[in-house]
């Protein structure tokens, strides 16, 4: 199946006690590369999430974001420094006795001072963690590899009428390249006609030139092959694999072939459909930048 590099999905879910969420978007990129956005406490998931992605997509530049809250009470704990409280009354009441000031101390003038406070992230089951935002990433990639493969689909569309078009037009070339011998045959008859001015010609000599010449403009090889490119093309667009690199390859085979065709074209029809042929592969060739 034809997957587009660009892509979105995302999905969200409770989970043990965790409000998860996950987002994941991509563009083209040559090969695969990742990039995540995770908190900081949870940071131990970042090779797991890289590994299972990268397990589902093998090309474009991946971006992953998560969060996860955790929306019961268990997720930390708040302790406070007792010993380090008593150092602050005391030396508190001992400057309101030196400056003689009023003892207002109170519990909440006391917890002003943060320091005496540790709050401490209460242990977790990573392995829990890591199987709960694994099954909330598995949805969002569904979601994502289904939007891929919904524009995968609209670029093999496209690319299947542009290579239509091409077949069509190299079956015109190959009608139009044998006439192009018989007109040049015709024209050095003429040319010989007129610059010895007598109907005598060699005949034979005008058909070893024309032979020559035949054999010098021959493009059947070229033709043939591009239909067999042509013909292999469409067999990749059905492969469930990834083809992105394959088609790419064969879009420079398919280019190396028009261009020996009008390097040998000496017709103006012939090169009008090989300006037409270079304009549909360079139209693929923007296309499958864009396939995995």
């Amino acid at each position: 199946m034809i997957k587009s590099m660009t892509g979105y999905g995302r999905h969200n879910l409770i989970l043990n006690g965790r409000d998860i969420s996950v987002e994941i978007k991509s563009v083209n990129h040559r090969f695969f590369e990742f990039s995540s956005r995770i908190p900081r406490s949870y940071a131990y998931l970042e090779p797991k999430v890289k590994t299972f992605v990268q397990s589902l997509v093998s090309r474009g530049k991946v971006d992953v974001s998560a969060t996860i809250y955790n929306i019961e009470d268990s997720d930390t704990q708040v302790q406070i420094n007792e010993s380090l409280a008593r150092e602050y009354v005391e030396e508190l009441r001992k400057l309101g006795k030196t400056l003689d000031l009023n003892d207002d101390l109170s519990l909440s003038s006391i917890s002003r001072f943060s320091d005496i406070f540790n709050v401490k992230k209460a242990e977790e089951d990573e392995e829990q963690v890591w199987e709960d935002v694994k099954f909330v990433l598995n949805v969002a990639v569904e979601n994502f590899i289904a939007m891929r493969a919904v524009e995968g689909q609209r670029l093999k569309n496209d690319i299947l009428q542009r290579l239509e078009r091409i077949a069509e037009i190299v079956k015109s070339i190959e009608e139009k390249a044998p006439i192009t011998v018989v007109n040049y045959r015709e024209r050095i008859t003429n040319k010989m006609m007129e610059v010895l001015n007598d109907t005598s010609i060699d005949e034979q000599r005008i058909l070893l030139e024309a032979a020559l010449y035949s054999e010098k403009i021959a493009i059947d090889e070229e033709t043939v092959r591009l239909n067999s490119h042509l013909k292999q093309f469409k067999t990749l667009l059905e492969e469930e694999n990834p083809v992105g690199r394959k088609l790419d390859f064969l879009v420079q085979e398919l280019n190396r072939e028009t261009n020996t065709i009008g390097s040998k074209a000496q017709d103006i029809e012939i090169t009008g459909y090989v300006v037409e042929i270079k304009s549909e592969i360079e139209k693929i060739r923007e296309q499958i930048q864009n396939i995995e």
